[in-house]
């Protein structure tokens, strides 16, 4: 009986020290995690901000280009805002068929 008291403590011991470092293991992989999706997160508005601010200059520059063919700013403009109004109807339309990739792809950001 003796000899139990005396190899409980170090098991207990070795238990103490396997729990912390399990707790210490699970802080640096959610660490480890959310400093990817962060990371990723960052990466991926620099990405969208060019691609926004690309897609912007080149809409004024179509945009000019319309209004020096039509000799009149209004049609050149005008022709773009009925290009953006056709995207956006057929966006609206597609928009069942385009939410299933996107959660998809979000999903496989936050658990790569």
């Amino acid at each position: 009986m003796e000899e139990q008291k005396e190899k409980l403590p170090p098991i207990i011991e070795q238990l103490k020290e396997y729990v912390e470092t399990r707790i210490k293991l699970a802080k640096l992989e959610a660490i480890d995690k959310s400093t990817t999706v962060f990371a990723s997160f960052i990466t991926d508005l620099i990405v969208v901000v060019s691609l926004i601010l690309t897609f912007l200059f080149l809409s004024f520059a179509l945009a000019f280009y319309l209004a020096s063919l039509f000799h009149s700013y209004a049609a050149g403009f005008g022709c773009m805002a009925l290009i953006y109004l056709i995207i956006a109807i057929i966006i609206i339309l597609m928009k069942d068929k385009l939410q299933q990739p996107l959660i998809n792809l979000f999903i496989k950001k936050i658990f790569k």
